[in-house]
């Protein structure tokens, strides 16, 4: 390989990896050192298979057809490209729709502000998403689905409280090193605080981007305290 080629391939390698990954519910920080801002595209699913299975087969077919040593008009990998570019901005326009669609069918009603809201891919299936309403003090989180109408289901709705309890035990558990990390990182954090006895507790933190529930998922840390 010419070194020519080799730098232009590690240039595009280093562009595009932080570039994609603004295309996914998980975030990038563009602004570091100087500010720890995250931005979302909420396109994409972190690995999305359908990008994953164009652009290999393009690329296995286009190895195939230049060992047999044949001529075609366009290589197979440039479709792939192209079929990929464009799943991408249907994603990000069907992104776009189902939040708005969110923010009006999860509402409370009208009169009441919808501060945020976000429908993000899930694997797999392009015509669902989960979502969360940031609404004042709560969230509000569910499942949209877009070959159903009305696309979300009141009564799998699900509220939390957007606020942090004021319980001594997360004090502590968010000055921890995990506790810090974790919220500097989380976008829709709830808390859950489980009593083990003796002054002892188990502060679940959970980001509803990815989990529901405490647990070992991802999205959720479970961080022990022991109040004095």
């Amino acid at each position: 390989m010419a070194p020519r080629q080799l730098l232009l391939l590690s240039f595009v390698a280093i562009t595009s990896h932080p570039v994609l990954d603004s295309l996914n519910s998980y975030g990038v920080r563009w602004l570091m050192p100087f500010s720890g801002e995250w931005f979302y595209g909420d396109t994409l699913f972190i690995i999305d298979p359908w990008v994953w299975l164009a652009l290999g087969l393009g690329l296995y077919v286009t190895v195939r057809r230049q060992k047999s040593r044949r001529a075609y008009p366009a290589r197979p990998v440039q479709l792939a490209l192209g079929a990929v570019t464009l799943y991408v901005a249907a994603m990000a326009v069907s992104g776009r729709a189902a939040r708005r669609i969110v923010g009006r069918e999860a509402g409370p009603g009208p009169g009441v502000a919808v501060h945020d809201a976000m429908a993000g891919p899930v694997p797999l299936n392009p015509l669902v998403r989960e979502f969360v309403v940031e609404l004042g003090r709560q969230y509000r989180a569910g499942t949209f689905r877009w070959l159903r109408h009305p696309h979300t289901d009141r009564d799998e709705l699900r509220t939390y409280s957007s606020e942090r309890p004021s319980h001594p035990a997360v004090s502590l558990a968010v000055e921890t090193t995990l506790g810090r990390q974790f919220l500097g990182w989380a976008r829709y954090p709830v808390f859950d605080i489980q009593e083990m006895g003796s002054g002892r507790f188990l502060v679940h933190i959970i980001d509803l981007r990815y989990a529901r529930e405490a647990g070992t998922a991802f999205g959720t840390v479970s961080i022990p305290v022991t109040l004095p």
